[in-house]
């Protein structure tokens, strides 16, 4: 069965939102590249681009990794308002769910809380403090497996 890793890009401030991930899901990182690491005298990195992420990735759970990297100046910044898709997380409790909808909320704008939805799963949404949105679901029947 094809695997779903969601990739999502940063305006410099990748690294501060990974370690901010890494707190509310725990785990180490993967991998974590900067682009000083990527340069090469046909392709030479600004300084001040030296140090921000060319690739991070944060394994989550059994089988998902969450990956990232920040944009570099010259292909110009992502508008942390427009991010209309959403990163969603079926957790394994209602105790999983409320941990990470609560860390993960943190310093961010809650679209619906966490509660008991009309559909019958225990639900909700929320815009990070980074911008991107998220929606956390626990289902009875499926525990996780969505």
């Amino acid at each position: 069965m094809a695997q779903l890793n969601p990739y999502i890009h940063f305006n410099g401030n990748a690294e501060e939102a990974f370690n901010f991930y890494k707190s509310v899901f725990g785990g180490e990182f993967a991998m974590i590249s900067r682009f000083k690491d990527m340069e090469t005298t046909e392709h030479p990195i600004a300084e001040n681009e030296a140090e921000k992420i060319m690739h991070i990735a944060l394994p989550i759970g059994k089988n998902s990794i969450l990956m990232a990297s920040d944009t570099p100046a010259f292909m110009g910044k992502h508008n942390e308002n427009e991010n209309r898709s959403k990163i969603s997380i079926s957790a394994e409790s209602k105790e999983e769910a409320d941990k990470l909808f609560n860390g993960l909320s943190a310093g961010g704008k809650i679209e619906m809380p966490i509660a008991e939805s009309p559909w019958g799963s225990y639900f909700g949404m929320f815009r990070d403090k980074f911008g991107f949105e998220w929606m956390v679901d626990y289902d009875s029947k499926y525990k996780g497996q969505l």
